[in-house]
Formats: structure tokens, sequence, C-alpha cells
């Protein structure tokens, strides 16, 4: 089998599975069934989990040997609060974050 045939095989088998992960839930709780507390409960705790699980990850190699390896981070932190409470946009404040990041690493050489 060819590099191309089974690059495109994983890439079918990985879209396949994730269509089946988002649509599984709506064939699950479909009718007249009530979704289960614990469900409706996940469904409010997990996004805040996550977001702080993604944050940790971010920042868990941050020197403070020189300012250079702290400072950016810390802006580009700040930035992404301060663009969430003006906006309440998540993805506005994502992208404003990692734009700000990005820019601080480069100008500051």
């Amino acid at each position: 089998m060819s590099d191309r045939i089974y690059a495109i095989l994983i890439i079918g088998v990985i879209a396949a599975l994730t269509a089946l992960l988002r649509f599984l839930p709506f064939l699950v709780f479909r009718g007249q069934r009530p979704i289960p507390q614990v469900i409706s409960y996940l469904g409010t705790v997990l996004p805040y989990a996550v977001m702080a699980m993604l944050v940790v990850y971010c920042l868990k190699d941050i020197s403070f040997a020189n300012i250079h390896g702290w400072l950016p981070s810390v802006i580009s932190v700040v930035a992404v609060v301060l663009l969430h409470v003006w906006k309440r946009n998540t993805l506005f404040s994502i992208v404003g974050g990692t734009a700000c990041y990005m820019l601080l690493i480069r100008l500051m050489v």
C-alpha cells in the first residue's frame, strides 16, 4: 500500500470517528428521555476545566531565568483576559492573545 493511500485511509478513519463522537450524544439522548443530571453537570463544568488545563499546559515551560523567558507569556495571558472581559468572545480572545504572544517573542530579541 502506498503512503498516499495509507494517509487517505487514516484521515478517513479519523474523520469518521470524529463525526461519530460528535453525533453519538444526539443519537443516545434523542426523544423524550431526559438528559441525566451528571451529563448536564459535565456539560457546564468541563469547558472551564479544559481551558484551565490548556492554560497550565501553555505556561508549564516558562523560564524565569531572564525577562525574555516569562514577560511575553505574562503579557499575552493578561491580553487574553482583557480581550475576553471586553468582547466576551472566546475565539477573539484566543486569536488576540496568540497574535500578541507571537509579536512579543519576535520583537523582544
